[in-house]
């Protein structure tokens, strides 16, 4: 899965395949040990974060939410993967 942002030991991962259904928009968000996966709005579909990263996270996706479903887009119309800016 590709890191696509990554900031405080947080990394943001986006994996699409272009022939694969996905039933909704979403990241994959790892921080040592946590799992979880936000859809492009920022609600928490699975796992968990500590309470603190999870804010950030939030955030982030806030900021970024049209950059978000730019690039999930662009992949699946087999576009390549690019970096969002992190949280500084």
């Amino acid at each position: 899965m590709p890191i696509i942002s990554q900031f405080y030991g947080i990394l943001i991962q986006m994996f699409c395949e272009i022939n694969e259904k996905h039933s909704q928009k979403h990241i994959h968000i790892r921080y040592n040990e946590y799992k979880a996966v936000y859809n492009l709005e920022g609600k928490l579909l699975e796992g968990k974060l500590p309470i603190k990263k999870q804010k950030l996270v939030e955030a982030w996706i806030v900021i970024h939410q049209k950059e978000l479903e730019e690039l999930w887009d662009n992949v699946k119309n087999g576009g390549s993967f690019y970096k969002i800016p992190p949280l500084n």
